[in-house]
C-alpha cells in the first residue's frame, strides 16, 4: 500500500505557520509543475524519499506540486465512494504516447497484415486466443499456453476451471468483436459477464450485479485488504453513468478516445460491480471502446500480456490513484505504457512473421510444382507444420484457426495432401492430416528436382 499523501489544506496550514516570517518562499513553493525535473509524475510515497528542490521541504514540494495538478486537472463524470470527483492530468510524455498510439494503432499498416503471410482473420483469431489466455492467467488460470491453444483450435471441452476461464474469455472477445461499433447497453454488459463467468461462478452470480449480501473486496496474497468498492446499492446509478461515458455522451464534452477507454477500464475495476470477473470485463470493455473509436490494431494485440509481465505495477497504479484523492493520472500513465508496449511488440512480431513468410515462400516460389498453388491459410499452416513435425490437423481445427467455413478448410487440407505436404489418414468418420517429419527435406528436394528438370530441358537431356 502506498503511503497516503498529507491532507492538502492541513499541510498548507502547517507550512503557513512555519513560514510566517519567510513570505519570499511561497512563490517558489507555488512555482512547481505537475511533474518533476525529470518529467516524472510522482506520488507522495516516492517524493518524500527524494531530495526536494533547493530552498523548500519535501512537504512544501508536495503541496506546490499538488496545487499545480489541481489547476491542470480535467474532471471526469465519476466520483469515488466518498463522493470526491475523479480527475486526471495530461503530461507531455502522455501526449507523446497518445500521439504515437494514434499514428500506429489507427494508421495505414493494415495493408501489411492483409497482404503478407496469413490473412486478416487468421491474425485476429490468433490475437483473440492470446488475449483470452493472458487475461485469464492474470485472474489465476494455470493452464499452459500450448494446452489452451490446442483446446481452442480443436474446440474440445474444457477439463477444469482454468481451461473454462480461457474458453469463456475467448468467447467474450469474439462477442466484443461482434457488437462492433454499437453503443454499449446494460444488457450487453451483463451478457458479456455471463459469457466470461459461465460454469466458473454460482449461477445466481452469473450475468448479474453483486448485492448487499456479497462481501466483495480486493486483497493481496497475504490477505491484506487493498480496496473496498462502492456499496452495491449505488451500482445501478453508477453503471448508468458509466454507459453514458462509454458511449461518448456529448454533454460530457470531448475526451481523447484512448483516455476514455482507459478510464472505462479503471472505473469498472474500481466499482467492482460483480462478485467475480471484474478485471476480465474491464479489459474486455477497454477493447470494445478502443475498437469503437477506430483503433483497429487493438484487435491484434494482447494488453493482458503486457499487464501480466508487470502485474505489481498494474495493481499499484490503481492504489496510487485511489490514495491520492482520485487522481487517475497514475493509472493512465501505466496503461499508456502497457498499450504502447503491446503495439510495439506486435509490430516487431509482424515484421518477423513477414520475414518468415518470405523464407517459406522462397522454397515454394522456387518450385513450379508449388508456385501459386498455396493460399495464405495454407502457407500459415505450412509454417506451423515445418516447426511442428508430426502435428495432426483436422478440418474443424483449420476452420476454427482461420475463421472460414468447413468446405474451404477441407479443400485447403486435401490440396496440401495431394501435394504431399501433409499425410492424410482416416480415423473413424473424419480425416486427419499429419505434418511429415521431413517437411523441410520435401520442400528442398522439390526445389532441387525442379532445378534438375530445368537443366535437363536446357541441355536436351530429357529426350534420352
Amino acid at each position: 500500500m502506498p503511503k497516503k499523501p498529507p491532507e492538502l489544506l492541513e499541510a498548507l496550514s502547517k507550512i503557513t505557520e512555519n513560514r510566517r516570517d519567510e513570505p519570499q518562499v511561497f512563490p517558489r513553493i507555488f512555482s512547481q509543475k505537475i511533474v518533476d525535473e525529470s518529467g516524472e509524475y510522482r506520488h507522495w510515497d516516492k517524493m518524500r524519499h527524494i531530495p526536494p528542490p533547493e530552498g523548500i521541504t519535501s512537504l512544501e514540494w508536495w503541496v506546490g506540486t499538488r496545487y499545480a495538478r489541481k489547476n491542470a486537472a480535467k474532471l471526469t463524470p465519476f466520483t469515488d465512494k466518498l463522493g470526491k470527483e475523479l480527475s486526471y492530468c495530461v503530461t507531455e510524455k502522455m501526449e507523446e504516447d497518445l500521439h504515437w498510439i494514434d499514428m500506429h494503432a489507427a494508421g495505414s499498416i493494415k495493408s501489411e497484415i492483409t497482404s503478407r503471410g496469413a490473412g486478416e482473420d487468421t491474425y485476429i483469431i490468433k490475437s483473440l486466443v492470446e488475449e483470452a489466455i493472458n487475461s485469464s492467467q492474470l485472474e489465476g488460470a494455470s493452464t499452459t499456453r500450448h494446452v489452451a491453444k490446442e483446446m481452442i483450435r480443436k474446440r474440445r471441452e474444457p477439463v477444469d476451471r482454468s481451461e473454462r476461464m480461457i474458453l469463456n474469455n475467448f468467447k467474450a472477445m469474439q462477442f466484443i468483436k461482434e457488437i462492433g461499433d454499437e453503443n454499449l447497453t446494460l444488457v450487453e454488459v451483463l451478457t458479456l459477464h455471463e459469457i466470461l463467468t459461465q460454469e466458473t461462478l454460482d449461477s445466481q452470480n452469473v450475468g448479474s450485479f453483486r448485492d448487499e449480501s456479497d462481501d466483495v473486496y480486493v486483497e493481496d496474497n497475504e490477505g491484506v485488504i487493498l480496496h473496498i468498492p462502492p456499496a452495491a446499492t449505488e451500482l445501478a446509478d453508477r453503471m448508468t453513468q458509466i454507459l453514458g461515458y462509454a458511449n461518448g455522451d456529448p454533454e460530457q464534452g470531448f475526451t481523447h478516445p484512448v483516455i476514455r477507454a482507459m478510464i472505462l477500464h479503471f472505473i469498472i475495476g474500481y466499482d467492482h460491480p460483480f462478485v467475480d470477473g471484474n478485471g476480465r470485463i474491464a479489459r474486455a470493455l477497454f477493447y470494445w471502446s478502443m475498437k469503437k473509436s477506430g483503433y483497429w490494431l487493438i484487435e491484434y494485440v494482447s494488453l493482458s500480456k503486457a499487464i501480466k509481465d508487470a502485474p505489481v505495477q498494474y495493481g499499484l497504479a490503481y492504489l496510487l490513484s485511489e490514495s491520492d484523492d482520485g487522481d487517475l493520472t497514475y493509472f493512465l500513465i501505466n496503461q499508456l505504457k502497457m498499450i504502447r508496449r503491446s503495439v510495439e511488440e506486435y509490430l516487431a512480431k509482424l515484421q518477423e512473421k513477414i520475414e518468415e513468410t518470405k523464407e517459406a515462400r522462397r522454397y515454394l516460389d522456387a518450385s513450379n510444382r508449388f508456385k501459386k498453388k498455396l493460399n495464405s491459410r495454407q502457407l500459415a499452416l505450412l509454417k506451423h507444420a515445418s516447426r511442428n513435425p508430426g502435428y495432426r490437423y483436422s478440418i474443424e481445427e483449420h476452420k476454427n484457426s482461420h475463421g472460414v467455413s468447413y468446405e474451404p478448410a477441407r479443400r485447403d487440407l486435401v490440396a496440401m495432401a495431394d501435394l504431399e505436404l501433409l499425410h492424410k489418414t482416416e480415423e473413424g468418420r473424419k480425416f486427419i492430416f499429419t505434418a511429415p517429419e521431413n517437411l523441410h527435406e520435401i520442400l528442398q528436394l522439390s526445389e532441387l528436382q525442379e532445378s534438375s528438370d530445368g537443366l535437363k530441358g536446357f541441355f536436351g537431356l530429357d529426350k534420352f
